[in-house]
């Protein structure tokens, strides 16, 4: 993977999107883990290799020998029907902002519908505005559930001493919403809406004030489960001045999607 960042411009389109399937590319994953989180929350090989075996998927995107961006999902079921928990997604620095992880999600989506499944998921960081604008906005998933402290506190640099919370995003793939979001078509605007508003700023606020932090961190938390108890789902972000604020709708309101009825007793213990 060494000379990536000597390059000039990246084209993504030059990337090729294809199936990683033995050791020697799921040791490549785990390099490239290092490289963008460090060695503390690295996904071992033996994990990629129990997803390959199990119904999983392991996705790279290369550049010629250079792994420039991988995806790991692990197969999952909700009430006898199979989804694919996307658990990891990254992509090299060199290669960020080039379009690379989106066309990671494109080939994703198109792998699993030829399978016969119509929903991944993943969580995100609700603190992480750039994640839920591409996860909302660019590829129309939704989020309902959110899931406290989900890995516990980690000595980790990236997680700056805070509760690990996170949203689920829902990607229901076949849905008229998500194949819009796919065509990149422009979205109405949505009339009937909650928000939840945070600082544009809150990566300096983690590094300058954790205590700060947390507090805007609390009451995001406080907002999300008080509004997902009301029925209300998470479809997009949008920045104004120095916040960003999460666009919540009712269920039912959402434009291009029919959500499943929402059982706690399936998802959460």
């Amino acid at each position: 993977m060494s000379g990536a960042a000597d390059r000039g411009p990246i084209s993504a389109n030059a990337v090729e999107i294809r199936h990683c399937d033995t050791l020697a590319e799921f040791e490549k994953c785990v390099q490239l883990e290092r490289i963008i989180w460090g060695e503390r929350i690295a996904v071992p090989s033996a994990i990629f290799v129990v997803a390959l075996h199990t119904g999983g998927q392991i996705l790279g995107a290369f550049d010629g020998d250079t792994l420039a961006g991988f995806t790991l999902a692990l197969a999952g079921n909700h009430a006898g029907k199979t989804f694919l928990h996307s658990h990891i997604t990254g992509v090299l620095p060199a290669y960020q902002n080039q379009g690379v992880g989106r066309r990671l999600k494109l080939f994703q989506r198109e792998d699993a519908v030829k399978k016969g499944i119509n929903l991944i998921e993943w969580t995100f960081d609700p603190l992480e505005s750039r994640n839920a604008h591409f996860n909302l906005n660019r590829l129309g998933a939704v989020s309902r559930r959110f899931l406290p402290n989900c890995y516990g506190i980690t000595d980790s640099e990236l997680h700056a001493g805070l509760p690990t919370d996170r949203l689920i995003a829902e990607w229901w793939l076949d849905s008229p919403r998500v194949k819009a979001a796919v065509e990149e078509q422009k979205e109405s605007p949505v009339a009937d809406y909650r928000a939840i508003c945070m600082s544009a700023n809150i990566t300096e606020i983690k590094t300058k004030n954790r205590a700060n932090a947390e507090n805007i961190q609390t009451a995001l938390r406080h907002e999300f489960q008080h509004l997902f108890r009301g029925g209300y789902v998470a479809t997009g972000v949008q920045r104004r001045a120095d916040t960003v604020e999460y666009i919540l709708q009712p269920a039912a309101s959402i434009a291009g999607l029919r959500l499943p009825e929402y059982r706690p007793e399936e998802f959460e213990d």
